[in-house]
């Protein structure tokens, strides 16, 4: 089942309702996930050789759960950046998610709802119109070629390790901790 099947079956009313009792932060944004909502109706789906995979994630760092949407390739042979098989699909343009299919077990964990919900979630992720996120998309690829232009030097005085980086939040941890007592 593609997710632009989902959209068509499924009314706002419903979605409305399940979207807030999973995110009920997004109460202020109600009517924006409306109007995207109305918009998947009269969208083409574009097809994709990428499946939507809607997924419980344990988080061992913080010891939280989470749900986490993310694509799929349907042929390996088509991931072509020789990259892991799951991908972040928040910068995809929405006709895309249109003509992705919804892995079957994913169907089989969330209701269709639950999928829709947690679907516009991620697709608005950046924001609430695409020319937004299609602009946030543009400055990561620009960063990116920036950073690749860089000189080994400049690339290590600019940017910080992950151990470094976990250092830190240790040590704002340890502050945190300590001025609690």
């Amino acid at each position: 089942m593609k997710f632009a099947d989902l959209i068509k079956n499924n009314s706002w009313l419903s979605i409305e309702i399940t979207l807030l009792n999973l995110y009920p932060d997004e109460k202020r944004s109600i009517s924006g996930y409306e109007e995207i909502f109305n918009k998947l109706k009269f969208m083409r789906p574009v097809s994709k050789n990428i499946s939507i995979i809607v997924k419980t994630v344990y988080d061992s760092y913080d010891n939280t759960e989470y749900i986490d949407v993310s694509g799929f390739y349907n042929n390996p042979k088509d991931n072509t950046h020789g990259h892991t098989n799951s991908l972040a699909i928040e910068f995809t343009p929405w006709n895309e998610w249109l003509g992705m299919e919804i892995d079957e077990k994913s169907l089989q964990n969330f209701s269709e709802l639950e999928v829709i919900a947690h679907c516009l979630y991620e697709m608005t992720f950046i924001g609430f119109e695409e020319e937004e996120i299609q602009a946030e998309m543009k400055k990561v690829e620009k960063d990116v070629e920036e950073y690749k232009n860089m000189t080994d030097e400049e690339k290590e005085k600019n940017t910080t390790s992950l151990d470094e980086l976990l250092k830190e939040f240790g040590k704002e941890e340890k502050k945190d901790n300590t001025d609690k007592k």
